[in-house]
């Protein structure tokens, strides 16, 4: 079941592409989180989605907001797409597939009859304010749309 605004936003501890450590519980008290879950790396609209996050980064910095982006793929071709598009934002990976199932943004069967690819994340946007609690949560079923970016950046507005 997927978390809901006023929700306490569960804890994680993910490695990034460089090997570094990032624990939901750092920012606790210090700053904004949005967490950005996608399916695949190397796919179209994840490609879409991140390098749009990614330019309009100083919108998220302005509202002292650490924006990452988490899907259940390896670092290592996580790193590779980091390195091509060049995200200033860490991805973090789920590769133990602990995260987005807390969050319940994961599909069990993600493309059936297609790929039937079995635990990836479902695209979703968070927005967890600086005491842990979830003030935005957008989970797509479908996974071929995008967030609402808008209202993620309305949301931070208002924190």
């Amino acid at each position: 079941m997927a978390l809901k605004v006023g929700d306490t936003a569960p804890n994680f501890t993910l490695r990034d592409t460089n090997n570094q450590v990032h624990s939901l519980s750092d920012h606790k008290g210090k700053n904004n989180v949005v967490l950005l879950f996608f399916p695949a790396v190397g796919t179209g609209v994840c490609e879409k989605e991140l390098c749009s996050t990614r330019d309009s980064m100083k919108d998220y910095e302005g509202l002292n907001a650490q924006v990452f982006g988490i899907s259940v793929d390896g670092p290592f071709s996580q790193k590779l797409w980091v390195d091509k598009y060049q995200f200033n934002f860490p991805l973090l990976s789920d590769f133990n597939k602990e995260v987005a199932p807390s969050y319940g943004a994961f599909y069990d069967v993600w493309l059936p009859g297609k790929w039937d690819l079995k635990g990836v994340a479902k695209r979703s946007a968070f927005v967890i304010d600086k005491n842990g609690v979830i003030q935005y949560a957008e989970v797509l079923e479908n996974a071929g749309e995008e967030p609402n970016y808008a209202a993620v950046i309305e949301t931070l507005k208002k924190l």
